[in-house]
């Protein structure tokens, strides 16, 4: 019997409605060191009752051993395993009902280099993507040539300058792929924040939430 990729197995916590009867829903990525319950706490701030909430939990709470941008092999299983943990939610989700139109990814950290590589790779009309300080994984120099477009995708990429662990450079690079991709990017680049989220960041987030639930009723209409 094979081994379980390195995430495998692990579990995915759930707040707010079931996807069943959601409008929309939320896959929330934890950063290194923390945990899938640190991430759900941000629901509360958020405030969006509509939404389901789904937050993976990393083994060892470390979705990939180094740096960000590290040689992408030195991150493997576990970028690839944590990659794939996001796609099964993404389909999952659809399965009950809600497409990806309908689907939120943000992470934090660790978790939002997970969730931004993911989106690149797995490019579609998403109902937002948030990157609360974090890039695109690789070293520089890593070949940015993503095939597909992400289809006027919102996404919000807003991170401290300087970060001890996350280069303001990257976070640029990052926003211009995207755009490349046919994304509307809203890049913020907040001066000594810290490698922390602030209150405006939640705040955009809760405006991304509510214009992704009236683009869903606009629709249905």
């Amino acid at each position: 019997m094979s081994a379980l990729p390195p995430h495998g197995g692990q579990p995915v916590l759930q707040t707010g409605l079931s996807v069943e009867m959601a409008t929309a829903a939320a896959i929330l990525v934890h950063g290194r060191g923390a945990s899938a319950e640190d991430i759900l706490t941000l629901t509360r701030e958020l405030n969006q009752p509509e939404f389901a909430y789904l937050a993976p939990q990393a083994a060892g709470n470390t979705w990939y051993p180094y740096s960000f941008l590290a040689p992408l092999q030195q991150n493997e299983p576990g970028l690839s395993s944590g990659l794939s943990v996001i796609d099964h939610l993404v389909m999952e989700i659809s399965k009950q009902g809600i497409p990806s139109r309908g689907v939120l990814l943000l992470g934090f950290s660790q978790g939002a280099c997970l969730a931004l590589e993911y989106a690149a790779r797995n490019p579609r009309r998403f109902g937002g993507l948030v990157g609360l300080t974090g890039g695109l994984i690789g070293p520089p120099g890593t070949d940015r040539d993503y095939e597909g477009s992400l289809s006027g995708t919102s996404v919000f990429l807003g991170a401290g300058d300087p970060d001890p662990h996350v280069p303001w450079s990257r976070v640029e690079e990052t926003a211009a792929v995207f755009e490349r991709m046919g994304a509307e990017v809203d890049l913020r680049r907040y001066p000594g924040m810290g490698h922390s989220i602030s209150r405006e960041q939640i705040a955009t987030v809760r405006q991304l939430m509510e214009s992704l639930l009236k683009d869903d009723t606009d629709s249905s209409g």
